[in-house]
């Protein structure tokens, strides 16, 4: 496998560390620990456009066709290197030398893969092989734009029954603010029912990012309104939120109209959404 030395941090999600195609390691400040990157789209391609999205050269498109074997192939090695070799005395600081998650997240939309479903059942098969448990789960982090599909559900049903996670993108509650904030705008009933048809087949995590834009926070509508998507997917149904601010420089035009919350801003926001009885955990 080639790697370089270079040691990983959390600000550094370069897919290319570990010199592979579709496997990559990062730090992740919100696991805490390794996370095993794979990256169904190393063409840079997505059908949302995220303001903040740290891809550059990100295009508007969907996942190339996958070879299979090659990222079973790389997915092996790479475990390899971790459970047998000395990647994490060579890469990682000490304190943080833990896999904490097989994760689909890269340069685009994972579930726009063909190949999906397939690809979930190998990161099952060698999760077991390299006698990883529940204490290293698989995550999917996704837009949740294509959870309409059988296939992507399908995948979505293997990943519950391996005990997994679906981490669901949620940044706003109406159509101008998704189309803002993300480059699209769905209608806000239709995601709800993509996030209850995630939530109906595995354990699923809202996973929103909130910030100024142009200098102004979320107003109170804003919030009413995202709030509102998670009350109509079903509160009961939903794991909670993941709620996070920036950490690191968007790599998109629209980067100067970003800036961060404090803490306590994203911390009252979090308070808001408990009261619908959900969980929140906050990442500044």
């Amino acid at each position: 496998m080639a790697s370089s030395d270079r040691q990983l941090t959390i600000r550094n999600h370069d897919r290319d560390l570990a010199g592979l195609t579709y496997v990559y390691p990062v730090l992740s400040r919100r696991a805490g620990g390794v996370s095993v990157g794979i990256n169904l789209n190393p063409n840079n391609a997505c059908n949302w456009h995220c303001a903040y999205c740290q891809v550059p050269g990100l295009v508007r498109g969907s996942a190339p066709r996958i070879d299979l074997a090659q990222l079973e192939a790389e997915l092996a090695g790479f475990l390899d290197a971790l459970v047998n070799g000395d990647y994490l005395e060579r890469h990682v600081p000490e304190g943080l030398r833990q896999v904490r998650d097989i994760a689909f997240s890269g340069n685009g939309e994972p579930t726009s893969a063909a190949e999906f479903a397939d690809a979930v059942g190998i990161a099952v098969r060698l999760r077991t092989r390299f006698g990883f448990g529940a204490e290293v789960p698989l995550r999917l982090i996704t837009n949740g734009s294509l959870m309409g599909q059988a296939g992507v559900r399908e995948g979505v049903r293997r990943l519950g029954e391996a005990g997994g996670e679906v981490w669901f993108k949620l940044d706003a509650g109406t159509r101008a603010g998704m189309r803002r904030i993300n480059g699209v705008g769905p209608d806000p009933d239709a995601v709800a029912r993509r996030l209850q048809a995630s939530a109906e087949r595995c354990t699923t995590w809202v996973q929103t990012c909130m910030f100024r834009w142009d200098g102004q926070a979320p107003s109170d509508a804003d919030i009413a309104a995202y709030v509102a998507v998670l009350e109509k997917a079903g509160i009961e149904r939903l794991a909670g939120v993941l709620l996070y601010g920036i950490a690191r420089p968007s790599m998109q035009p629209e980067a100067p109209r970003l800036s961060p919350l404090t803490e306590a801003e994203l911390e009252a926001i979090a308070e808001r959404i408990r009261k619908t009885g959900l969980t929140v955990r906050v990442s500044p």
